[in-house]
């Protein structure tokens, strides 16, 4: 079994940004701009947000944080998203989601500037992804497009299967998946909650996107040998064995699937750190934008 190495590749992306930055600045130019919005305290929005400032250090970039308070009204919040739209020495931002219940989430998306729109949420990058045109692609798929690229992982022809459905992971995913290129042309299936006879589904694949949400539910009697394996989920599952008191956990029974599969990402340090460098990869070409 091949570990997709998400920590070691995404080091390497952010060191290629790093030196894109280093060039940027050697000819006077800013560095590149990253801008984040977080409303109200979520503790996982708060550890998500510092691991992107923490990035953004590393390579070179700006960043700032603005916070608002979880009773924000939404039009308050669309007239902030606003002012960073107009403000031409930010270059990206983001919405950390999930908004409180009395925002509409699709408003704000729909708010942001498609050529600020880093996370690649809007529908006017999603529908250019979608035409296979040059566009701001979400960065969790984005990313697991980057292991598949950089592990040479065959995909034309292979049967992939998706499971999950979201607009961030599985929607974008399925299509990346068939796009023509060297790493699309697949066959792929969209899998959901309501799906039948998803062991069936899975045993069929050559290759597995798990975006469930369900911690260790896919099972080594559940996959093809010698298949590839991309978790995407992350869930704190409660374990009093652990200093911290929980243990992160993948949609994918590593134990017994590692034994079975080609290639398989871990969790951590498969996709989740590929998301992160892939929006730093979205921020500076926004910027390489700015000035062409």
């Amino acid at each position: 079994m091949i570990l997709l190495d998400g920590k070691k590749i995404s080091e390497e992306i952010k060191n290629e940004i790093k030196t894109s930055v280093e060039n940027l600045v050697i000819n006077k130019k800013r560095p590149p701009h990253l801008a984040a919005i977080l409303v109200g305290d979520d503790g996982a929005s708060l550890t998500y947000i510092g691991n992107k400032i923490r990035s953004c250090d590393q390579v070179g970039f700006k960043s700032s944080l603005f916070r608002y308070d979880s009773n924000i009204s939404e039009i308050d919040l669309i007239k902030k998203i606003n002012d960073l739209n107009l403000d031409i020495e930010i270059d990206g931002f983001i919405v950390q989601l999930p908004l409180p219940k009395h925002i509409n989430e699709q408003k704000v998306l729909l708010s942001i500037n498609p050529d600020k729109d880093v996370d690649g949420f809007h529908p006017t990058n999603f529908g250019k992804m979608a035409l296979g045109l040059k566009s701001f692609v979400p960065a969790t798929p984005y990313g697991i497009m980057k292991l598949i690229e950089k592990y040479d992982i065959q995909t034309e022809g292979k049967s992939c299967l998706v499971v999950g459905r979201s607009n961030i992971v599985g929607r974008p995913m399925s299509i990346l998946m068939s796009l023509r290129g060297r790493y699309g042309n697949s066959t792929v299936t969209l899998a959901h909650s309501k799906s039948k006879n998803l062991t069936e589904l899975t045993l069929n694949a050559d290759i597995i996107v798990m975006a469930l949400g369900i911690p260790e539910f896919l099972k080594s009697d559940m996959v093809k040998k010698d298949s590839t394996i991309i978790d995407v989920g992350i869930t704190r599952v409660e374990d009093k064995s652990q200093k911290r008191g929980y243990a992160i956990k993948g949609d994918v029974d590593f134990e017994s699937v590692s034994k079975k599969v080609k290639f398989l990402t871990p969790v951590p340090g498969g996709v989740g750190p590929m998301t992160i460098a892939m929006l730093l990869q979205n921020t500076l070409d926004a910027r390489l934008l700015s000035l062409s």
